[in-house]
């Protein structure tokens, strides 16, 4: 069964004194385009996060996302004083050349600007980051089953668009044989026409053949046909058959748009609108398959 690209996968697992969320997004992409926003104390598994979603995610823009939130009391947090006193200096002087009236207790503001509060980040030991990992494996888990139904409902999408195909091209049958027999009339008629010419037979008959031959659309019918039977066969192939549909949907393209230019009749080139109005879904909507 075939996959789609697009996914989703969230995880949120707790831990002493953190709470740690794990979101995967996945949209379609020709490569693997990966985005990782970690906090510094799982950054040394950047390489290590990004091996394993390039081996099981396989293509994709993947936007990978850990986020922490602690919730334990024991956090080491320190107020840098040298960064406080460099920001109370600075407010004073620029107070004094403004001729600021300084507010009376204005301590909390200072305590607000950035890197004033830090908290120590230590890094995770390895029973924590078994713990986060087993949460990232999950994730990845819930994203491929989300592209597993995604691409159920592709398959059935696909099936019922290249049914509608083979539907449209049967329909085509009595419209050629009856615009053969119209070309035969119109040309006999317009020589019919011109009385003053002499007209081989033989001649004439060899030139009709020749030309209703160039007309004829059996082989554009006939690898039409394979190239949809190939396309259904190659949807039941399993997952990564995206670029392969891909290919074959062109195919189909360029038969279709044969009979268009070979119709020679309006009833024949309305069924060839609606064929390529069908494909076209299917060109759109197999960007999307893994």
């Amino acid at each position: 069964m075939i996959q789609s690209m697009t996914g989703f996968g969230k995880v949120i697992t707790e831990l002493p004194t953190k709470k740690v969320t794990i979101e995967i997004k996945a949209l379609n992409s020709k490569q693997v385009d990966i985005f990782t926003r970690i906090p510094p104390i799982y950054r040394e598994k950047e390489m290590e996060i990004r091996s394993l979603l390039s081996k099981k995610l396989e293509h994709g823009k993947i936007e990978f996302i850990i986020t922490t939130e602690n919730i334990g009391k024991d956090i080491a947090t320190k107020i840098n004083l040298s960064m406080l006193e460099s920001y109370k200096e600075q407010i004073e002087e620029i107070a004094g050349i403004l001729n600021i009236k300084q507010p009376e207790e204005w301590f909390p503001t200072l305590l607000r600007l950035p890197d004033v509060i830090k908290t120590e980040m230590v890094e995770a030991d390895e029973k924590e980051w078994l713990i986060v990992s087993d949460a990232i494996n999950k994730a990845i888990d819930m994203l491929c089953e989300f592209r597993i139904q995604e691409g159920e409902m592709l398959f059935k999408l696909f099936e019922q668009k290249i049914e509608n195909i083979s539907e449209f091209l049967k329909q085509i049958e009595p419209y050629e044989k009856e615009r053969i027999e119209k070309i035969k009339c119109r040309i006999t008629e317009n020589i019919q026409k011109i009385p003053e010419i002499q007209v081989d037979a033989n001649r004439l008959e060899q030139e009709m053949i020749y030309y209703i031959e160039k007309l004829d659309i059996n082989e554009e019918k006939n690898r039409l046909d394979n190239h949809l039977k190939y396309f259904v066969e190659t949807l039941n192939n399993g997952h990564g058959q995206g670029k392969k549909l891909g290919f074959i949907a062109q195919e189909i393209g360029r038969e279709i748009n044969t009979l268009g230019s070979k119709s020679n009749q309006a009833e024949m080139q309305q069924i060839v609108v609606l064929m390529k109005d069908e494909l076209e879904q299917i060109k759109e909507q197999v960007l999307n398959v893994l």
